[in-house]
Protein backbone atom coordinates (compact mmCIF):
# COMPACT_ATOMS: atom_id res chain seq x y z
CA UNK A 1 0.00 0.00 0.00
CA UNK A 2 1.34 3.40 -1.00
CA UNK A 3 0.15 5.17 2.18
CA UNK A 4 1.82 2.61 4.45
CA UNK A 5 3.34 4.35 7.48
CA UNK A 6 6.98 3.37 8.02
CA UNK A 7 7.81 5.64 10.98
CA UNK A 8 5.70 7.76 13.31
CA UNK A 9 6.12 9.72 16.53
CA UNK A 10 3.52 10.31 19.23
CA UNK A 11 3.82 13.92 20.45
CA UNK A 12 7.51 13.70 21.28
CA UNK A 13 9.58 16.40 22.97
CA UNK A 14 13.15 16.73 21.74
CA UNK A 15 16.24 18.20 23.35
CA UNK A 16 19.02 17.22 25.71
CA UNK A 17 18.86 15.58 29.11
CA UNK A 18 21.54 15.40 31.78
CA UNK A 19 21.37 14.24 35.39
CA UNK A 20 20.72 17.81 36.50
CA UNK A 21 18.31 19.17 33.91
CA UNK A 22 16.33 18.69 30.73
CA UNK A 23 16.64 21.21 27.92
CA UNK A 24 13.63 20.99 25.60
CA UNK A 25 14.15 22.44 22.12
CA UNK A 26 10.71 21.58 20.71
CA UNK A 27 7.69 19.63 21.91
CA UNK A 28 4.39 18.09 20.82
CA UNK A 29 5.92 16.80 17.59
CA UNK A 30 3.80 14.27 15.73
CA UNK A 31 5.04 13.10 12.35
CA UNK A 32 4.27 10.25 9.95
CA UNK A 33 6.68 9.05 7.28
CA UNK A 34 4.89 7.13 4.54
CA UNK A 35 6.07 4.83 1.78
CA UNK A 36 6.82 6.36 -1.65
CA UNK A 37 6.97 9.94 -0.35
CA UNK A 38 9.66 12.61 -0.58
CA UNK A 39 9.49 14.74 2.56
CA UNK A 40 11.53 17.85 3.43
CA UNK A 41 12.32 19.01 6.96
CA UNK A 42 12.71 22.81 7.06
CA UNK A 43 13.14 25.63 9.57
CA UNK A 44 15.62 28.34 10.52
CA UNK A 45 19.09 27.60 11.90
CA UNK A 46 18.98 26.48 15.51
CA UNK A 47 15.30 25.53 15.47
CA UNK A 48 16.11 21.85 16.14
CA UNK A 49 16.13 20.11 12.75
CA UNK A 50 19.31 18.13 13.48
CA UNK A 51 18.03 17.21 16.95
CA UNK A 52 14.77 15.97 15.46
CA UNK A 53 16.67 13.86 12.91
CA UNK A 54 18.90 12.41 15.64
CA UNK A 55 15.81 11.59 17.71
CA UNK A 56 13.77 9.85 15.02
CA UNK A 57 16.81 7.84 13.88
CA UNK A 58 17.49 6.57 17.41
CA UNK A 59 20.81 8.40 17.83
CA UNK A 60 19.38 10.13 20.89
CA UNK A 61 16.26 9.50 22.97
CA UNK A 62 13.24 11.81 23.01
CA UNK A 63 12.77 13.76 26.24
CA UNK A 64 9.15 12.64 26.21
CA UNK A 65 7.13 10.31 23.99
CA UNK A 66 8.26 7.55 21.65
CA UNK A 67 9.27 7.00 18.04
CA UNK A 68 7.98 3.88 16.27
CA UNK A 69 9.55 2.24 13.23
CA UNK A 70 7.27 -0.38 11.65
CA UNK A 71 5.14 -0.11 14.83
CA UNK A 72 8.09 -1.11 17.03
CA UNK A 73 9.70 1.34 19.45
CA UNK A 74 12.95 2.47 17.83
CA UNK A 75 14.70 2.09 21.22
CA UNK A 76 14.06 -1.68 21.04
CA UNK A 77 16.01 -2.23 17.80
CA UNK A 78 19.53 -3.62 17.76
CA UNK A 79 22.04 -1.62 15.69
CA UNK A 80 22.07 -4.31 12.99
CA UNK A 81 18.28 -4.58 12.78
CA UNK A 82 17.96 -0.79 12.64
CA UNK A 83 20.50 -0.66 9.79
CA UNK A 84 18.25 -3.03 7.82
CA UNK A 85 15.28 -0.66 8.22
CA UNK A 86 16.81 2.80 7.93
CA UNK A 87 19.68 4.34 5.92
CA UNK A 88 21.36 7.60 6.92
CA UNK A 89 23.24 9.99 4.64
CA UNK A 90 25.07 12.51 6.81
CA UNK A 91 27.05 15.62 5.88
CA UNK A 92 30.29 14.38 7.42
CA UNK A 93 33.47 14.22 5.35
CA UNK A 94 34.55 10.71 4.39
CA UNK A 95 37.68 9.41 6.12
CA UNK A 96 40.79 9.15 3.90
CA UNK A 97 40.79 5.97 1.84
CA UNK A 98 41.45 4.62 -1.66
CA UNK A 99 37.94 3.23 -2.08
CA UNK A 100 36.44 3.35 -5.54
CA UNK A 101 32.89 4.58 -6.05
CA UNK A 102 31.75 0.97 -6.52
CA UNK A 103 33.41 -0.09 -3.25
CA UNK A 104 31.88 2.88 -1.42
CA UNK A 105 28.38 1.99 -2.66
CA UNK A 106 29.01 -1.66 -1.72
CA UNK A 107 29.53 -0.59 1.92
CA UNK A 108 25.74 -0.21 2.01
CA UNK A 109 25.52 -4.00 2.16
CA UNK A 110 27.40 -4.23 5.49
CA UNK A 111 24.23 -4.90 7.58
CA UNK A 112 23.71 -8.10 5.54
CA UNK A 113 27.18 -9.47 4.82
CA UNK A 114 29.03 -12.04 6.91
CA UNK A 115 31.86 -11.06 9.25
CA UNK A 116 34.33 -11.18 6.35
CA UNK A 117 32.22 -8.68 4.40
CA UNK A 118 31.97 -11.03 1.43
CA UNK A 119 29.42 -9.91 -1.16
CA UNK A 120 26.94 -12.52 -2.39
CA UNK A 121 25.34 -12.49 -5.84
CA UNK A 122 22.30 -10.78 -4.28
CA UNK A 123 24.54 -8.13 -2.66
CA UNK A 124 26.19 -7.39 -6.00
CA UNK A 125 22.77 -7.10 -7.66
CA UNK A 126 21.67 -4.56 -5.05
CA UNK A 127 24.88 -2.54 -5.51
CA UNK A 128 24.57 -2.55 -9.30
CA UNK A 129 20.87 -1.62 -9.09
CA UNK A 130 21.72 1.33 -6.84
CA UNK A 131 24.42 2.52 -9.24
CA UNK A 132 22.01 2.22 -12.17
CA UNK A 133 19.16 4.02 -10.37
CA UNK A 134 21.40 6.98 -9.52
CA UNK A 135 22.96 6.95 -13.02
CA UNK A 136 26.58 6.91 -11.81
CA UNK A 137 27.81 3.93 -13.88
CA UNK A 138 30.47 6.15 -15.47
CA UNK A 139 31.94 6.88 -12.01
CA UNK A 140 32.05 3.30 -10.69
CA UNK A 141 35.81 2.76 -11.03
CA UNK A 142 36.90 6.26 -10.01
CA UNK A 143 38.35 6.88 -6.55
CA UNK A 144 35.81 8.70 -4.38
CA UNK A 145 38.20 11.66 -3.89
CA UNK A 146 38.41 12.18 -7.67
CA UNK A 147 34.76 13.21 -8.08
CA UNK A 148 32.86 16.45 -7.43
CA UNK A 149 30.71 17.23 -4.36
CA UNK A 150 27.55 16.81 -6.42
CA UNK A 151 28.71 13.44 -7.74
CA UNK A 152 29.69 12.32 -4.23
CA UNK A 153 26.19 13.11 -2.96
CA UNK A 154 24.78 10.79 -5.64
CA UNK A 155 27.27 8.11 -4.60
CA UNK A 156 26.22 8.38 -0.94
CA UNK A 157 22.57 8.15 -2.00
CA UNK A 158 23.47 5.04 -4.03
CA UNK A 159 25.11 3.57 -0.92
CA UNK A 160 21.87 4.18 1.00
CA UNK A 161 19.87 2.54 -1.81
CA UNK A 162 22.20 -0.48 -1.75
CA UNK A 163 21.43 -0.78 1.96
CA UNK A 164 17.87 -1.49 0.77
CA UNK A 165 15.88 -0.04 3.66
CA UNK A 166 12.27 1.24 3.49
CA UNK A 167 13.39 4.61 4.91
CA UNK A 168 16.27 6.87 3.81
CA UNK A 169 17.11 9.99 5.83
CA UNK A 170 19.51 12.66 4.55
CA UNK A 171 20.94 15.59 6.53
CA UNK A 172 21.17 18.64 4.24
CA UNK A 173 22.22 16.81 1.05
CA UNK A 174 22.19 20.01 -1.05
CA UNK A 175 24.77 21.90 1.04
CA UNK A 176 27.72 23.19 -1.07
CA UNK A 177 25.87 22.56 -4.36
CA UNK A 178 24.96 25.27 -6.87
CA UNK A 179 21.32 25.84 -7.83
CA UNK A 180 21.37 23.53 -10.86
CA UNK A 181 22.91 20.65 -8.91
CA UNK A 182 20.53 21.23 -5.98
CA UNK A 183 17.54 20.97 -8.32
CA UNK A 184 19.00 17.91 -10.08
CA UNK A 185 19.67 16.15 -6.77
CA UNK A 186 16.17 16.80 -5.43
CA UNK A 187 14.68 15.63 -8.73
CA UNK A 188 16.70 12.43 -8.30
CA UNK A 189 15.32 11.94 -4.77
CA UNK A 190 11.79 12.59 -6.05
CA UNK A 191 12.22 9.96 -8.77
CA UNK A 192 13.77 7.42 -6.38
CA UNK A 193 10.92 7.75 -3.87
CA UNK A 194 8.44 6.85 -6.61
CA UNK A 195 10.52 4.17 -8.39
CA UNK A 196 11.71 2.35 -5.26
CA UNK A 197 8.62 3.06 -3.09
CA UNK A 198 10.89 4.08 -0.24
CA UNK A 199 10.22 7.05 2.01
CA UNK A 200 12.94 9.69 1.69
CA UNK A 201 13.21 12.41 4.33
CA UNK A 202 15.80 15.17 4.04
CA UNK A 203 16.56 18.38 5.92
CA UNK A 204 17.25 21.46 3.84
CA UNK A 205 17.51 25.25 3.76
CA UNK A 206 16.28 25.28 0.15
CA UNK A 207 12.64 25.82 1.06
CA UNK A 208 11.53 27.14 -2.35
CA UNK A 209 12.91 24.05 -4.11
CA UNK A 210 11.33 21.75 -1.52
CA UNK A 211 7.93 23.39 -2.11
CA UNK A 212 8.23 22.62 -5.83
CA UNK A 213 9.44 19.03 -5.57
CA UNK A 214 8.26 17.42 -2.32
CA UNK A 215 5.11 15.43 -1.55
CA UNK A 216 5.10 16.71 2.04
CA UNK A 217 7.09 19.03 4.28
CA UNK A 218 7.72 19.10 8.01
CA UNK A 219 8.02 22.76 9.04
CA UNK A 220 9.57 23.62 12.41
CA UNK A 221 8.66 27.06 13.78
CA UNK A 222 9.16 28.53 17.27
CA UNK A 223 5.49 27.80 18.07
CA UNK A 224 4.94 24.35 16.59
CA UNK A 225 5.98 21.67 14.11
CA UNK A 226 3.57 21.10 11.21
CA UNK A 227 3.52 18.34 8.58
CA UNK A 228 1.43 18.65 5.42
CA UNK A 229 1.64 18.93 1.64
CA UNK A 230 3.22 22.14 0.28
CA UNK A 231 -0.21 23.28 -1.03
CA UNK A 232 -1.81 22.86 2.41
CA UNK A 233 1.08 24.67 4.10
CA UNK A 234 0.73 27.57 1.64
CA UNK A 235 -3.04 27.75 2.25
CA UNK A 236 -2.80 27.72 6.05
CA UNK A 237 -0.06 30.37 6.15
CA UNK A 238 2.59 28.17 7.80
CA UNK A 239 5.42 29.55 5.62
CA UNK A 240 4.71 33.06 6.91
CA UNK A 241 5.68 31.92 10.41
CA UNK A 242 9.14 30.49 9.63
CA UNK A 243 11.18 33.71 9.66
CA UNK A 244 10.92 36.25 12.45
CA UNK A 245 11.93 39.06 10.10
CA UNK A 246 9.55 41.55 8.54
CA UNK A 247 11.77 41.90 5.45
CA UNK A 248 11.11 38.30 4.38
CA UNK A 249 7.59 37.42 3.32
CA UNK A 250 5.91 34.52 1.58
CA UNK A 251 4.00 35.20 -1.63
CA UNK A 252 1.09 32.75 -1.66
CA UNK A 253 0.31 33.42 -5.31
CA UNK A 254 3.85 32.69 -6.50
CA UNK A 255 4.49 30.02 -3.86
CA UNK A 256 7.88 31.37 -2.85
CA UNK A 257 9.67 33.67 -0.43
CA UNK A 258 10.24 37.31 -1.36
CA UNK A 259 12.21 40.16 0.19
CA UNK A 260 9.98 43.07 1.13
CA UNK A 261 11.17 46.65 0.63
CA UNK A 262 12.19 48.09 3.96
Amino acid sequence: MENEIILHSDTISIGYASKKEKIIIANDITIQLQKSKLIALVGVNGIGKSTLLKTITGIQKPIEGNVYLNNKNIADYTAKDLAQQMSLVLTEHLPPSNLTVFELVALGRQPYTNWLGTLTTEDLEKVNDAIRLTKIEHLAQKKHFEISDGQLQKVLIARALAQDTPLIILDEPTTHLDLLHKFTLLQLLQRLAKETQKCILFSTHDIDLAIQLCDEMIVMTPEKTVQASPCELIKNGTFNTIFDDKSIGFDQQKGKFIFENR
